[in-house]
């Protein structure tokens, strides 16, 4: 839910991931200099291992490290925007009042791109330091939780032929989106359906062979490939899209990066509290969540909404999905909200 003319940010920890695909010294620097500009105290951590940037955003929030950081500036990619969560999130930071803000420094960006569509990153940070209303907007939006882990999920959990990809990307020689955009086509030849099911609120979905089972709120996977085209960020609930092997496998990247996937026969969609995702036949389910692929010999994953459980800074609109009249590359765009 928007909050109007919520108050500028004061002080600021910097999480910077300097192993992301595109955290330079240079991008670095000019972020800590926006952020030195505009606020009373600026803390820049460089994180050094997997875990290490949720460990210091804890610790930076926890009730004894007063006065707490009420900004928290995520350099990096999705994986490090996951971790900032994950801090932002726990027990420990629960009453501190600190809200994320994002650079975008990685490969897909999803993060970035569902809060402030492709705006510049200076202009996002800029107009989120200064706190103008017609500039930025702190929001409270949903988060999910995987039950099996307890796990934070923003972006969103999806099995099958995405969390193929990022198995296909550790051979893919690219940067940014160009490495999924090569990484999904390769997993996508000659991927298998699985028998799933998905259950939303106790109901079945769908049953059957599965190309593969999304739930989030985040519109896109990837920064580009469309998959919850209608998933609002504080409604409350979360959002499934569900393929069946209808729709052949080797189709999905580009009817996602065009923003024809949800509509095509054969995909189901839903909306509800706690969704299910399961593999039938006994075998362990390949899921992954926020670009992270999961390693757990496990044949289910369950997601829970948190509603209103993140403060972000994001762009004063909403991001609308169009699709142009030649049902051709998906739009980023914005209505008022």
């Amino acid at each position: 839910m928007p909050t109007a003319a919520a108050p500028a940010p004061r002080r600021a920890l910097v999480v910077v991931n300097p192993t992301a695909g595109t955290a330079r010294p240079d991008l670095v620097e000019q972020v800590v200099r926006h952020c030195r500009r505009r606020l009373t105290e600026v803390t820049v951590h460089r994180t050094t291992h997997r875990g290490d940037a949720a460990q210091v955003v804890r610790a930076a929030l926890a009730p004894g490290a007063r006065p707490a950081p009420d900004l928290v500036v995520a350099v990096g990619g999705d994986g490090t925007v996951h971790e900032a969560v994950q801090g932002l999130s726990s027990p420990e930071a629960a009453g501190a009042g600190a809200a994320l803000a994002i650079v975008p420094a990685g490969t897909g960006n999803s993060g970035y791109r569902m809060l402030w569509a492709d705006r510049p990153w200076a202009e996002s940070l800029e107009a989120a330091l200064t706190g103008a209303p017609e500039g930025a907007r702190l929001r409270r939006i949903d988060l999910g939780r995987l039950a099996e882990t307890g796990q934070p999920v923003l972006l969103g959990a999806c099995s099958g032929l995405i969390a193929e990809g990022l198995v296909a990307a550790r051979a893919v020689r690219a940067a940014g989106r160009e490495k999924y955009a090569r990484a999904l086509p390769d997993a996508a030849d000659g991927f298998t359906p699985y028998p799933g099911r998905v259950t939303v609120d106790g109901q079945v979905l769908h049953e059957g062979a599965t190309v593969l089972a999304n739930v989030g709120g985040g519109r896109y996977r990837g920064g580009q490939y469309l998959v919850l085209p209608d998933s609002e960020l504080d409604d409350g609930l979360l959002d499934v899209c569900v393929v069946g092997a209808s729709v052949p496998a080797v189709q999905v990247p580009q009817l996602a990066r065009t923003g024809q996937l949800a509509r095509q026969p054969g995909v189901v969609h839903g909306r509800g509290r706690h969704i299910v995702v399961e593999r039938t036949d006994g075998h362990p389910l390949c899921f992954e969540h926020d670009g992270e692929l999961q390693h757990l010999n496990w044949t289910r994953m369950s997601v829970e909404v948190l509603p209103g459980a993140l403060g972000v800074w994001g762009a004063p609109t909403k991001e609308v999905t169009r699709v142009d009249t030649q049902g051709a590359v998906p739009l980023g765009g914005v209505a008022a909200t």
